[in-house]
């Protein structure tokens, strides 16, 4: 068993902010490959999916985004799953919009959602999938950034690379994180 994390702020307000990226690649997810109806677990939102015949557990915290390891630490715990069987989805806004990178692990970039989870794991060996959100227009408050919605260039853009981060979410499941990141990783650092 598989469990993909999608970051994001709960609430109307956040919907369709950068800082969501993460919930829309989810709810992409869920159309693809979602099974039944979700579930409120795990102070978060659960739906079950099978990809290529493996089962997955789509999980979107409902805490807010720098609360997200107590939703992904329940999770984990209760599955009894290792820390490279988690996959986290979520914005970067140091890195261009519309790029992706997958990672095995590392630190968190200062994306506070995944600095969080991070923390309460006790571990920086989590495979993350980060969406490019950026730059952040010189001037601008990052917070304010993260939290701004797209415009309707960005909108197209972002749809694209969700579709996109979609097909990297189903290799990292089938064939792994080092598949993946060979697919997807583009020239940016």
């Amino acid at each position: 068993m598989k469990l993909v994390v999608g970051l994001g702020n709960p609430g109307r307000k956040y919907s369709e902010t950068r800082h969501n990226v993460g919930w829309m690649v989810l709810a992409e997810l869920k159309r693809n490959y979602g099974s039944g109806q979700p579930k409120e677990k795990f102070h978060g939102e659960v739906v079950e999916a099978e990809i290529a015949g493996e089962q997955v557990l789509l999980l979107a915290p409902h805490t807010f985004m720098n609360e997200s390891g107590r939703s992904v630490l329940a999770a984990r715990d209760f599955y009894k799953l290792a820390d490279n069987a988690l996959l986290v989805v979520c914005d970067d806004f140091n890195l261009p919009l519309s790029t992706l990178r997958v990672r095995p692990g590392g630190g968190s970039g200062g994306q506070k959602g995944l600095a969080d989870i991070v923390h309460r794991l006790g571990s920086d060996r989590v495979p993350r999938l980060r969406l490019g959100i950026g730059p952040v227009p010189e001037n601008w408050d990052p917070a304010g950034f993260v939290l701004g919605k797209f415009d309707r260039q960005e909108k197209k853009e972002i749809s694209t690379v969700v579709a996109e981060a979609c097909q990297a979410v189903a290799l990292w499941v089938t064939e792994g994180v080092d598949k993946a990141m060979n697919r997807f990783n583009g020239d940016v650092a």
